[in-house]
């Protein structure tokens, strides 16, 4: 239903999915993703139906919220000393049952054209799970080329995003899926460098294509 509902939003938004590369499509894994727009969750879950760490305020947001919250999104309590213990416990119960979850480890959205560093903490969860991580970059184009005509930045708010969006035409995403990391060379290679090694593939394939 997730799946149906994220496709359905992004046509009645008129915005096209493009899919490069091949997504994991079953079993547990994480998707590590550079974060644009809110358009990123309904995309991905366009794919396949994603449970996804969002920011908590996110939640009272006017019927996206809800949307999100309906699709099954684990929110994060920033400012709570526990709140990566507690969002890796939700993470690890969506692994066990055979999800995908998705992360966005900047932690903000950006304009798209460049990727920030990412927080390493909660690839834990997927390395103590022995799950798969997949890397997927994200790319907005408007009216055949590379924009931040809609990217979630600066001052906006989200109904005036949402009218930026509506006002327009011929906006695509593309999402990249890059190789997968084995559950087993993650865990060879430790949260650090899995972190790093995900942000640099998504980081070149955000720049140079």
């Amino acid at each position: 239903m997730n799946h149906r509902w994220s496709q359905a939003l992004m046509w009645l938004c008129g915005v096209r999915l493009r899919i490069v590369g091949e997504p994991v499509l079953a079993g547990a894994a994480l998707w590590v993703a550079n974060h644009v727009s809110w358009i990123d969750i309904f995309a991905l879950n366009s794919v396949r139906s994603t449970s996804f760490i969002a920011k908590s305020d996110i939640r009272r947001w006017p019927l996206i919220g809800w949307l999100v919250a309906g699709a099954g999104t684990v929110f994060i309590e920033r400012g709570q000393r526990q709140a990566v213990r507690l969002v890796g416990e939700q993470m690890k119960a969506r692994f066990e049952r055979g999800d995908v979850v998705g992360l966005f480890p900047e932690g903000t959205t950006s304009p798209g054209f460049d990727v920030m560093p990412f927080h390493s903490s909660l690839f834990d969860a997927a390395l103590r799970a022995h799950v798969d991580i997949q890397p997927v970059a994200l790319r907005f184009l408007h009216r055949g080329r590379r924009s931040d005509y809609v990217a979630f930045v600066g001052k906006q708010n989200l109904m005036q995003n949402l009218w930026c969006l509506l006002g327009t035409t011929q906006v695509v995403v593309e999402a990249e899926f890059l190789p997968a990391m084995p559950a087993g060379l993650c865990q060879q290679m430790g949260r650090s460098k899995v972190s790093s090694h995900a942000h640099h593939a998504i980081r070149d394939a955000v720049k140079f294509s």
